[in-house]
């Protein structure tokens, strides 16, 4: 998985401009971030057609915050350059929910 760290937002931008892009947004002190993390590799694996981008929500507090990201972890798909959706909120996730939320995505 990408991380934002390696790329500043205008190459974030360019990136998902093109293509299905994951926007996985975490932090280090998050326990279900750690919950779900472990997981990654194989919801990554399994949905190989999206490009999934691990985004540090605090060393991005505001590209969080211009996406109306206040709860982590967090998931916002891009295609193309275009938002068509997001699993936002403060709860815990599961393998099977994120995955659901993936298989609901427009084609």
């Amino acid at each position: 998985m990408k991380s934002l760290a390696e790329m500043d937002d205008q190459q974030l931008q360019n990136v998902t401009a093109q293509g299905k892009h994951m926007l996985f947004f975490d932090a280090a002190w998050c326990g279900d971030c750690r919950f779900i993390k472990p997981q990654m590799p194989a919801i990554e694996k399994e949905y190989a057609d999206w490009q999934f981008v691990e985004v540090d929500r605090d060393k991005f507090l505001d590209l969080a915050k211009d996406m109306d990201v206040f709860g982590i972890p967090s998931f916002v798909a891009i295609k193309d350059g275009q938002e068509v959706g997001r699993f936002v909120n403060k709860d815990r996730k599961t393998k099977k929910q994120i995955e659901a939320f993936i298989d609901n995505l427009p084609a």
